[in-house]
């Protein structure tokens, strides 16, 4: 994470003031003696299991939901399949950094710190599934799946294993592939991957870095998409990912990646815009179960890597003389989203739907209608740890074969 250079001697200097404090407060004292913590207090007293590892927990950050947020939550679990117990310890870990992190050293320029959610069930991310923390018209905030927008209430309570900050809104696991697509609205993208039988690989990858295009940018070159090979299609759907790296838009800059396709792709940024060859993103940082999703407004093309820039008033075409098809590729078939992704999901409305979508990291949102714990049968499927090969992500030279 990013720390503003004058706090870190501040930060410093708390933590060894934290660790030869004897007389600090532990967790279960903080959480008990705060008025708007008592919701949690009860949801912890009520999953011990889930609790326990929290109990003896040291240099970590606890984004502690508040009352109001863990009450909207309650619903949502008690509609939950499978094992809840597992559900709410896979919950609780995502709502602890490793390490501690002051809301001062939170600044406007995005960080993804690792949380401690490790269960393969829920997440594919090496380290740890993570969160994204910024300032946001002056005020802290933590984003978490879907986009969800939970701010920092009360700040910097300081106890002898870390630090606790109370949030206003349940952090939301990222999904799988599969679901996070639906609600991001890529359902062209969907599409295509439950065609070609390709959802479970892409529910289960690890570590990767999608440049998503949208239903928009898939239906621009409707008239070129009808006439590719499959060849010609798996090179084009290849150019988009870049395999082992997750990478977040704070970590973007003007540089040539090698994708896992073969070509690079050139991403610049220009007056605070990025592009990814000449495709604008218009939607970054969508966390997902495996990495992090960028939408972006036109398919790319490996045999045309020109650039953009920020004066590009409509979506570049990379595909010379193609046309718009009448409809949206690959849709029929695939539910509407229940909720859009925009820029940031501000509704508890919304937020409550789009969790009961979010899937074991090796299920599919197209197998199940809840949140599934580790007993159900999509928390049984196979998954894959570490980078995915070319053939195994795409399925070879099936994928869209029938553009």
């Amino acid at each position: 994470m990013q720390f503003k250079n004058l706090s870190l001697a501040a930060l410093a200097a708390a933590l060894v003031l934290a660790q030869n404090d004897t007389s600090m407060m532990n967790l279960t004292a903080l959480i008990a003696g705060n008025s708007n913590l008592t919701g949690l207090a009860t949801l912890l007293s009520s999953y011990p299991d889930a609790a326990a590892g929290l109990a003896n927990a040291t240099n970590i950050t606890l984004f502690a939901p508040n009352n109001q947020a863990v009450q909207a939550a309650q619903s949502v679990l008690g509609s939950a399949q499978g094992n809840v117990n597992d559900l709410v310890t896979a919950l609780l870990s995502y709502h602890v950094l490793q390490g501690t992190v002051f809301a001062e050293n939170i600044t406007e320029t995005p960080a993804f710190p690792s949380t401690t959610l490790n269960n393969t069930q829920y997440s594919n991310v090496t380290g740890g599934q993570v969160v994204e923390a910024r300032l946001r018209d002056g005020n802290a905030q933590i984003i978490s799946g879907l986009k969800q927008a939970s701010n920092v209430t009360e700040a910097n309570l300081a106890f002898s294993g870390g630090v606790v900050h109370v949030i206003d809104n349940i952090l939301q696991i990222p999904g799988s592939f599969s679901s996070v697509a639906q609600n991001a609205n890529l359902t062209a993208l969907l599409g295509a991957v439950n065609t070609t039988n390709l959802t479970s690989t892409l529910d289960g990858a690890s570590d990767i870095t999608i440049f998503a295009p949208s239903n928009s940018a898939f239906q621009a070159i409707g008239s070129a998409a009808a006439n590719l090979t499959a060849e010609q299609a798996t090179a084009i759907l290849t150019y988009h990912v870049i395999n082992g790296t997750i990478a977040y838009s704070s970590s973007l800059s003007n540089a040539s990646i090698p994708t896992l396709g073969g070509g690079n792709v050139t991403v610049t940024i220009d007056n605070g815009t990025v592009f990814i060859n000449s495709a604008r993103v218009v939607n970054p940082d969508i966390l997902f179960a495996g990495g992090v999703i960028h939408i972006i407004d036109s398919v790319l093309n490996p045999m045309n890597n020109a650039t953009g820039n920020d004066t590009q008033s409509e979506p570049a075409t990379a595909f010379s003389g193609a046309s718009s098809g009448t409809v949206v590729p690959f849709t029929s078939g695939v539910p509407t989203p229940t909720t859009t992704i925009v820029d940031l999901v501000t509704s508890t409305t919304q937020v409550a739907v789009s969790y009961t979508s979010v899937v074991p990291a090796g299920g599919s949102a197209a197998a199940t209608g809840g949140v599934e714990g580790s007993s159900s049968s999509s928390a049984g499927a196979a998954m894959q740890t570490g980078a995915v090969g070319a053939a195994a992500l795409f399925g070879g030279a099936a994928l869209l074969a029938n553009l």
